[in-house]
């Protein structure tokens, strides 16, 4: 783990470092995915099966290897304990509700030269959602996906996800259930997206992907950008964490670790300004690790890429915590606003110090999607807008085309395209 203090004469390059660190993708796993890609480009469900006994050790036969039906979503939904059925109902009904928020309003208006102007909403017609089905499958990441393309009324919404051996989580058929997932067919990999992005022989192309995967998903979407429209190239987990000296260390040290469970290459940092709070959270990180199932993964997570940065005060970490732009972003301290006001690049964030980035994973209603990877900067998390389009419209009338057609008319010739300019010149007085 990391320790720095931007004191010392060597921060600002160990700093640099730091913000450079990308912790994505090699050039090979574009090489594999560009290669799995055109199989599947090539010969759909043919290659599908190949590669999901190779990878899954599942063989895709008859219809029910292939595809799992509503009736088993209900089922299991139907057999979860009961906290667990109202814990996904408060978590839908929240995510919606945020999420109903975000429609955008068609407009429609004639401005002052009497050109009539506007632009309309429409959802796409088909969406399909990742899920993993490996280390990473939860039920919070369908209804983070799934909610918001419902909202914007996305007609057909499709979920693909491995099923290693023949099993599914039943808690993500739960999810389904409760979301209105359409269709869920038992493709993983960069294989399934590949499936949503061209179609094959069974599975219909879709228009949006979105949803969390590995490297292998990761770069199979942003290699895809541009057949689809995708929710974002996302990379290893993030959090950032600025907190004074009257937190709880055992509370940061949570909330730091509740990352780096994630997978090896999660990253978890700490601004302070108090040195012995520094030490305290260290400490509690250590005795926390020891406790965790997921210890193992967090211990390589935390040692290879969690840091903890000393600063003279907490104002002076926000600069650096913008240079990171990171995933999520908690300020624990009493008063986190003038904090926040000063932030300019964060996925999301979590203000005081009752509010664990955890919460928001699950039941708090903004969406968990968000940019990773520095991608704050100029991008934002998944809304209910990843799953719309608009079109924009305009008609005028032989008072408009009169008050504006001759500058067109300029312009056109300007740019020597004659045939532009008489389209307009022949509907003047």
């Amino acid at each position: 783990m990391l320790r720095l203090n931007t004191r010392d004469a060597g921060f600002d390059k160990a700093f640099r470092r730091l913000v450079r660190d990308r912790r994505e993708s090699e050039d090979d796993v574009a090489r594999d995915v560009e290669l799995i890609l055109a199989d599947v480009r090539n010969r759909g469900d043919a290659a599908l099966v190949e590669m999901t006994a190779r990878f899954d050790r599942h063989q895709l036969s008859a219809e029910d290897d292939w595809r799992i039906g509503p009736e088993a979503c209900a089922q299991a939904y139907a057999a979860l304990a009961p906290e667990l059925r109202e814990a996904l109902d408060l978590a839908s009904a929240r995510i919606r509700t945020y999420h109903e928020a975000q429609k955008p309003e068609d407009r429609d208006y004639v401005d002052g030269a009497g050109v009539r102007l506007g632009a309309v909403w429409r959802a796409v017609d088909a969406a399909g959602l990742y899920v993993p089905g490996g280390r990473a499958a939860y039920p919070s990441s369908l209804l983070m996906n799934a909610l918001p393309a419902k909202v914007a009324g996305v007609e057909r919404l499709v979920v693909v996800t491995p099923t290693p051996g023949g099993t599914v989580n039943p808690l993500v058929l739960a999810a389904a259930h409760i979301a209105g997932v359409d269709e869920i067919w038992r493709v993983g990999g960069a294989q399934a997206i590949g499936a949503l992005a061209y179609g094959t022989q069974r599975i219909k192309a879709v228009d949006v992907i979105t949803g969390p995967g590995n490297a292998w998903v990761a770069e199979a979407k942003r290699q895809l950008y541009g057949v689809v429209g995708i929710d974002m190239v996302a990379g290893p987990s993030e959090i950032v964490v600025v907190a004074d000296g009257r937190n709880d260390p055992d509370w940061i040290a949570a909330d730091l670790l509740s990352q780096s469970e994630h997978d090896p290459t999660s990253q978890s940092i700490l601004f302070t300004d108090d040195a012995a709070f520094a030490d305290a959270v260290d400490k509690a990180v250590d005795g926390r690790l020891a406790q965790l199932a997921t210890q193992q993964v967090a211990r390589a997570s935390w040692g290879a890429n969690g840091a903890i940065i000393l600063v003279r005060d907490l104002d002076e970490s926000l600069p650096l915590v913008d240079a990171l732009a990171p995933e999520h972003l908690e300020l624990a301290v009493d008063d986190p606003d003038p904090l926040f006001a000063q932030v300019r690049h964060a996925g999301s964030v979590f203000l005081g110090r009752m509010t664990p980035e955890a919460v928001g994973d699950y039941v708090a209603g903004p969406n968990h999607v968000l940019p990773t990877g520095r991608r704050a900067r100029f991008s934002s998390g998944l809304s209910v807008l990843d799953f719309m389009k608009r079109t924009s419209f305009l008609s005028l009338d032989q008072r408009a085309i009169d008050a504006i057609g001759p500058a067109a008319v300029a312009l056109a010739e300007a740019e020597g395209l004659p045939a532009h300019a008489a389209s307009v010149a022949l509907r003047l007085k």
